[in-house]
């Protein structure tokens, strides 16, 4: 008796921990008889878009098909038709994801559990791919609505398969470095139409620096008051992200001076904001601090523009700092709450900041805030040199921020989100009569001669995501925007 009890204890047990490694792939037979019109033996002959999304030599996403053709407005609803065929029989716990980007691959809708296939039932889908029979297809339908605020030229509607925090790998057919197969690309009209006589530049700027003379100090009070910052250069107005046009629509406009001596990077931002805001903790360790107000430093010390090893800063209007590296775009990052890149470095940065109006008090009308900043050399340890010789060029970006949205020294242009090096600035190190071996734009916020290298190829040829993004972002471009169709809310995926 003893013997059958431990069987059965051990029995327990090994079901027990199957059930939280990788939950159960049984579909019960209620729900595979209300399901069974989505079960078919091959794929429609009028499915138009031909994909052979190839998972991993497990499952393909064979085709596709959307219900409206040609441009879908923002607020339009689509209904996108994937069909799925099983190819071997796939391990417990993995199901299926969807994610809406937009044009500078940033997710703006998560729609995971929209459709009858991926209704969530415990601890997975109802008709999840660990269910799938091999040989048969599975129509899997999703709708959704194109968000009002969506300014980019398109949407891009892509999806995967996930496991708690892996995605199964896509060996074949359109898909990005995220491992989400790329279904449709969705023109939505573009962005709204500028001003009249506004042309937009697609030139990545360039500022000279010049070195402070020796024994110059600058007191980070947030002032910027010293005889260094009235003649420093700076970027003058930042503008659209999106499209390199002047930003007057933005809630929030802003600038940067930028400085430099041997032991540090001076800046001295200026933003114009009707209502400043902080509203976190200020013991929490680097908040999101780019979802309210804050300014943000994007840093490219090699040059290139290949976004390997680079570091990202905000310091928001309380003082408080968020700050990391990235060892390649966007990466590592682990979506959707972090941590965003090596979040224990530490840019050791001093500040000085004034409010001009009331923190957090909405109601009142506030001008803007002004952070001043000193970040050390020796915090950019993948630097080839820091401080960096005369004549070394730096990518950066500066940006001004708020609500998961901004403005920009440089304009992204849909390449990207505010991560992508290749559309950062190009900042020069130099000292007072020095000329620099080949030309560069002038002292100030002369432009570089060259135009932006074009557009990124679809993300069906290895590019981009994110979307932007975290994303992360653009005005317009939101790192994260929240789904105008309510669904269930699973445990969270990669």
């Amino acid at each position: 008796m003893r013997r059958c009890r431990s069987i059965l204890a051990s029995l327990v047990t090994t079901l027990v921990l199957a059930g939280c490694v990788g939950g159960s792939t049984d579909t019960s037979a209620e729900d595979k008889e209300r399901l069974k019109v989505y079960v078919v033996d091959k794929v429609p002959d009028d499915a138009p878009l031909k994909l052979n999304i190839n998972f991993d030599g497990k499952v393909t996403l064979v085709a596709a098909k959307l219900s409206q053709q040609g441009t879908v407005r923002p607020g339009s609803q689509v209904k996108v038709t994937m069909y799925w065929r099983a190819d071997k029989k796939v391990e417990p716990g993995w199901n299926l994801f969807t994610h809406v980007l937009d044009g500078s691959g940033e997710r703006i809708l998560n729609i995971d559990n929209v459709g009858p296939l991926r209704e969530w039932k415990g601890d997975k889908q109802v008709m999840s791919p660990s269910a799938w029979e091999p040989g048969k297809v599975y129509v899997d339908e999703q709708e959704f609505t194109v968000p009002q605020t969506v300014r980019t030229e398109k949407v891009q509607f892509t999806t995967g398969i996930w496991r708690e925090n892996d995605r199964m790998k896509i060996v074949g057919g359109p898909a990005d470095r995220e491992n989400r197969g790329i279904v449709a690309n969705i023109p939505t009209g573009g962005p709204a139409a500028p001003a009249a006589g506004a042309e937009p530049s697609t030139r990545v700027p360039a500022l000279r620096i010049d070195r402070l003379e020796k024994g110059m100090k600058l007191t980070l009070d947030g002032k910027l008051d010293e005889p260094a910052w009235a003649t420093a250069p700076g970027t003058g107005p930042f503008i659209d992200v999106t499209n390199g046009r002047p930003a007057a629509g933005s809630p929030v406009s802003g600038s940067v001076k930028v400085l430099w001596d041997e032991q540090s990077l001076y800046l001295g931002f200026e933003v114009k904001d009707a209502d400043v805001v902080s509203g976190f903790d200020k013991k929490q360790k680097d908040p999101h601090l780019w979802t309210k107000d804050t300014v943000e430093i994007m840093v490219d010390p090699d040059g290139d523009g290949d976004n390997k090893d680079y570091y990202e800063i905000q310091v928001n209007p309380e003082g408080l700092v968020f700050d990391s590296q990235f060892d390649d775009y966007n990466s590592p990052k682990k979506d959707p709450d972090g941590p965003f890149g090596h979040q224990e470095w530490e840019a050791k940065l001093k500040s000085g900041i004034v409010v001009n109006g009331t923190l957090d008090k909405p109601g009142d009308k506030d001008e803007g805030y002004v952070v001043e900043l000193a970040i050390p050399w020796k915090s950019f340890g993948k630097a080839k040199a820091a401080p960096p010789k005369v004549g070394d060029i730096w990518r950066i970006n500066f940006y001004a921020m708020q609500n998961n949205g901004g403005v920009s020294w440089s304009p992204i242009l849909g390449q990207g989100n505010f991560h992508k090096a290749s559309r950062f600035g190009r900042v020069m190190f130099a000292e007072p009569g020095f000329v620099p071996p080949l030309p560069f734009g002038a002292p100030g916020a002369a432009p570089a001669p060259e135009l932006a290298p074009p557009p990124v190829a679809p993300s069906g040829s290895a590019a981009p995501a994110g979307s932007v993004p975290r994303l992360r972002l653009a005005p317009g471009l939101l790192r994260s925007v929240p789904p105008l169709q309510k669904v269930p809310a699973p445990p969270p995926q990669p």
